[in-house]
C-alpha cells in the first residue's frame, strides 16, 4: 500500500532546500526502521510504500512528522483515464454505501505530458460517480483527489499533519519539563521549529511522589513521538529545595528554586550540547512569571531563554495539550516540586542583585553539583519502551 505526505514548510526554502528534504526523509526512515517500507522525497510529496502489516505504524509516524501538512492512504492507478476513472469510482462508492451523497474531484497535474488538463480530469473521472452521489463544488461530503505524476494517486480522506520544520535543522534546546500542562506544549512548538530537544525533570522524592515522576516520563515519551528521540534528565532536587526552605526568605522561595533550576539546567545543556533553555513560562500566569520575575530566572541562565508558551493564555495552551495528547496525562493530580512549599505571598517584582545575594547566602553550589551528577538518565525513542541509563 502507499502513503502520501505533502510537504510543508521547507518548500519554502531556496537553494539549500534538499538539506531539509534529507533531514525529513531521514526523520520519516529512522521511525520506520525494521519495517521494510520503502521511502522517496518527489517535488514537495513524501511516498511511503508499505506492506498491510507495518501500515498501523506508519499512520502514527505521519501523525507524528513534523514537516508535512497531511497524508494520506492513496490508491495508485497508471497514467490512463480509464484507469483513472476506474478507481475514482470505486473509492465514490465505498464513500457512498458510508452514507457520502454528495462528492468533488480535485485533480492536479504535476506531469503535464499527461493528454487531459485538470478541468478535464475532473470532468472525465466525475461522470461514472454521478451515478452514485451528486456533484457539490462548495460543500461536498466527499472530496476526491487525483494527482497525475510518475504514477497517479488517487484518495478520498486527508489528515492534518504537523507543520513546521523537521526536527534538528535548528540545533537542541533543554526542555525544563514539568507535569504541568505548558512545559509540554512548550517542548512540542519548538520541535516544530525544527529544534531536538532533551528534557529535564526536577524530583523532590518523597515530598513529590514516584507517579508524578512516571507523569513526566509519560509526558517525555509522548515528545518522543514528535522528536524521535529524547533523553529525560531526572534531577534529586531535594536536598536543595529543603535548603532553599530553611534559609531563602519566603516571599523568595518560588523565585530563588527557578534560579538553582538554571544552575542546574546550564551544567545540563552544556554537557548535552544544548543552545538555548525552553520553559512553558506565560507572561502573568502565576508569581514566578512576571517580567520582573522571568528577568531575575533569565538573568542567571548562561543561555538564551526560548519560551514558546509566553503570549499563550490557558485556554490555548490546553488546546495544544489536547492536540497532542499530553493533556489527560498533565492534570493527574501528582504535584511537580514547584508547587511544593509555595509562599503565600511570593515577591512579585525581584531585583537580579537582590537575588544574587539571598542565593549566595545559601551556600548552596554543592548541593547543585551533587544534585546534577546523581541525576537519572532515561532514553526515550519513537517506538521503544524507556530505557534507564546508569
Amino acid at each position: 500500500m502507499t502513503y502520501l505526505a505533502k510537504l510543508g514548510e521547507l518548500t519554502l526554502k531556496g537553494s539549500n532546500i534538499q538539506e531539509f528534504e534529507n533531514l525529513l526523509k531521514h526523520n520519516a526512515a529512522k521511525c520506520l526502521e525494521g519495517t521494510g517500507s520503502k521511502i522517496l522525497l518527489r517535488a514537495g510529496r513524501l511516498y511511503i510504500d508499505c506492506d498491510e502489516s507495518a501500515a498501523q505504524k506508519v499512520e502514527f509516524m505521519l501523525a507524528h512528522l513534523i514537516g508535512i501538512t497531511g497524508w494520506a492512504k492513496c490508491q495508485t492507478a497508471e497514467k490512463d483515464i480509464e484507469a483513472i476513472k476506474k478507481v475514482v469510482y470505486e473509492l465514490a462508492e465505498k464513500r457512498a454505501k458510508n452514507g457520502a451523497k454528495t462528492f468533488k474531484i480535485d485533480s492536479r497535474r504535476a506531469d503535464k505530458s499527461f493528454p487531459l488538463n485538470s478541468y478535464e480530469i475532473n470532468c472525465e473521472a466525475a461522470g461514472p460517480v454521478e451515478s452514485l452521489m451528486k456533484v457539490d463544488v462548495h460543500n461536498p461530503d466527499c472530496v476526491i483527489y487525483i494527482e497525475v505524476r510518475e504514477k497517479v494517486y488517487i484518495y478520498t480522506d486527508s489528515e492534518t499533519g504537523c507543520r513546521g520544520l523537521p526536527v534538528g535543522c535548528s540545533g537542541k534546546g533543554l526542555l525544563l519539563l514539568s507535569g504541568g500542562l505548558d512545559s509540554p506544549v512548550a517542548g512540542y512548538r519548538m520541535l516544530r521549529r525544527g529544534m531536538k530537544i532533551e528534557c529535564c525533570y526536577f524530583h523532590s522524592y518523597p515530598y513529590t511522589s514516584e507517579e508524578a515522576k512516571q507523569k513526566v516520563v509519560t509526558l517525555a515519551q509522548k515528545l518522543a513521538y514528535y522528536g524521535i528521540q529524547t533523553y529525560l534528565n531526572i534531577i534529586p532536587f531535594t536536598e536543595v529545595q529543603m535548603c532553599i526552605k530553611e534559609k531563602a526568605p519566603e516571599a523568595w522561595s518560588t523565585l530563588i528554586l527557578r534560579v538553582c533550576m538554571m544552575k542546574i539546567a546550564n551544567l545540563l545543556a552544556k554537557r548535552c550540547n544544548a543552545k538555548c533553555i525552553i520553559t512553558g513560562e506565560s507572561v502573568g500566569q502565576v508569581a514566578s512569571q512576571t517580567i520582573e520575575n522571568m528577568t531575575v530566572t533569565e538573568h542567571f541562565s548562561e543561555y538564551p531563554m526560548m519560551r514558546p508558551c509566553c503570549g499563550l493564555d490557558k485556554e490555548e495552551i490546553i488546546r495544544t495539550a489536547e492536540e497532542i495528547d499530553t493533556y489527560e496525562t498533565s492534570i493527574l493530580p501528582y504535584e511537580d516540586c514547584c508547587v511544593l512549599f509555595s509562599p503565600r505571598h511570593p515577591v512579585l517584582r525581584g531585583r537580579p542583585q537582590e537575588a544574587e545575594e539571598i542565593y549566595a547566602g545559601l551556600e548552596v553550589d554543592e548541593l547543585i553539583k551533587k544534585a546534577y551528577e546523581e541525576r537519572e538518565i532515561v532514553k526515550l525513542t519513537f517506538d521503544k519502551e524507556p530505557e534507564l541509563k546508569t
